[in-house]
């Protein structure tokens, strides 16, 4: 687990996040369900989301999952978009304007940042958990790093 008290200020509320997700997947292990749950979750407590949802790993091309926000791209091929890196590389993908992104997919255009963390458990890509804003350099380190961390809570209290 990622320590947040140790990055520096900004941390405090990802912490509480923490708590909250860890109280809120405690009693459950389905991985739908915690997923559904998680990204409720994170659409209504992280500000300036328009969408918040995982992408599954299925034979090497990502389908959408649960997610709050509007319509998304179905099918996402690891070699395009941001999750696609995400997926392709195993390493978070923090994106200041999604439009400067070489091979970026436009499933909302209003769509402008992007924070993209891949979900490996046991050495396995699940897939990815995707956070998009309108909002241009929405992501801060203090964001990937807090995501993060709520992810390793997701993936040690699920079922996958």
């Amino acid at each position: 687990m990622i320590d947040l008290n140790s990055a520096g200020q900004g941390l405090e509320g990802y912490s509480l996040l923490c708590a909250q997700l860890e109280s809120l997947l405690a009693d459950e292990r389905d991985f739908i369900a915690n997923a559904s749950q998680f990204s409720a979750f994170l659409y209504h407590q992280v500000d300036d989301l328009n969408w918040a949802g995982f992408y599954l790993n299925r034979n090497e091309e990502l389908l959408l999952g649960p997610f709050q926000g509007q319509v998304a791209c179905v099918r996402i091929p690891f070699s395009k978009g941001v999750c696609g890196a995400a997926a392709a590389t195993r390493q978070t993908q923090r994106v200041e304007d999604v439009h400067a992104f070489p091979g970026h997919i436009a499933c909302d255009s209003a769509s402008n940042s992007e924070l993209v963390v891949p979900l490996v458990k046991e050495g396995r890509l699940l897939g990815v958990l995707d956070l998009d804003s309108p909002k241009v350099g929405r992501f801060s380190e203090v964001d990937q790093r807090g995501v993060e961390a709520l992810v390793a809570i997701f993936l040690r209290l699920t079922e996958c």
